[in-house]
């Protein structure tokens, strides 16, 4: 029996939920990115996080965001090679209860952050 999926935190949901391109057809294929694979691609690949330091971010191990960063890049990918709809939604996340005063590194609400200065101390 698997254990029970433990919550991802995320910072805060993305302002755009849904992307769709221009010449997509009518009754194309929606892809759903999950709104913790979206968390995860967004601090390794937009703030530059390491897997361990993301890990740390969104309170999984490491090889947890291993695994959530790969099913994340082929289901971007997909949507562009396969010209797909991109829903962003989902997931067992819990959100930063501190959004709108938050002092954790790479938050969206974060102040100034050191890159790759991830502490919860």
């Amino acid at each position: 029996m698997a254990r029970p999926q433990r919550c991802r935190r995320i910072c805060a949901i993305p302002e755009a939920e849904e992307f769709i391109p221009r010449n997509s057809l009518p009754g194309t294929t929606c892809i759903t990115l999950s709104l913790d694979e979206y968390e995860v691609i967004r601090l390794i690949d937009f703030e530059g996080l390491t897997q361990e330091q993301c890990a740390r971010q969104i309170h999984v191990a490491r090889t947890t965001v291993t695994t959530i960063y790969e099913k994340a890049r082929y289901k971007l990918a997909r949507t562009l090679v396969k010209n797909q709809k991109l829903r962003i939604a989902g997931g067992a996340v819990e959100i930063c209860p501190h959004t709108a005063t938050c002092t954790v590194p790479y938050c969206h609400d974060a102040g100034n952050h050191t890159k790759g200065d991830v502490s919860y101390e």
